[in-house]
């Protein structure tokens, strides 16, 4: 069984791994497995009204998961995949744990091979909060993953810098993080 083969067999039966991104390691966890959503907030000690991110493979899965006003698709098709994470407003397939009680979801689409090809194997969104403790410091290498777990995937030192956090709802930049100047000059376009 290879590296993704055995991943993609732990998010199948609820349980939780560590995958590399372009910014920092991410705990992943299926997005619509009530279970396994919540060891995800019970890992990293998250109160649970505090949203968390999915992460998707293309757009055909974003577009599943998240309304998309065509004022924003020229946002989302300049970023993603990258160090973005956007803010839609949620289907109803979407767990209401994972918004916050907002009706809004944080979208990533990581500019990483591994990562894109994890989400296309298992064929569903992923949770994409950092793979730390709720406040700590982010993980940029495996050593650095604090939470509980069941399998990492190994990707090495990774950037470091937290991806930027861009509320689409309201065009405006929760998080600053990666790729920041290019984000907040489109957003001025918009």
């Amino acid at each position: 069984m290879d590296v993704l083969e055995k991943a993609v067999s732990i998010l199948m039966h609820d349980g939780i791994i560590v995958y590399p991104t372009e910014t920092v390691y991410g705990l992943g966890a299926d997005a619509f497995s009530d279970e396994a959503i919540l060891k995800v907030y019970e890992a990293k000690k998250r109160p649970l009204a505090m949203p968390v991110s999915i992460a998707v493979s293309d757009f055909d899965m974003l577009f599943a998961v998240a309304r998309v006003d065509p004022g924003v698709e020229s946002f989302l098709n300049t970023f993603l995949p990258g160090p973005v994470t956007a803010i839609l407003p949620a289907r109803k397939t979407v767990p209401a744990i994972l918004t916050g009680g907002t009706g809004l979801i944080g979208i990533r689409m990581p500019a990483h091979d591994l990562a894109l090809q994890l989400i296309a194997k298992f064929d569903s969104p992923i949770t994409a909060t950092s793979a730390n403790l709720h406040g700590a410091k982010d993980p940029v290498t495996p050593a650095e993953c604090t939470v509980p777990y069941e399998f990492l995937i190994d990707g090495g030192r990774l950037a470091g810098t937290p991806s930027t956090v861009v509320d689409l709802t309201e065009k405006r930049v929760l998080r600053a993080g990666a790729d920041i100047d290019r984000v907040a000059k489109f957003l001025l376009t918009m």
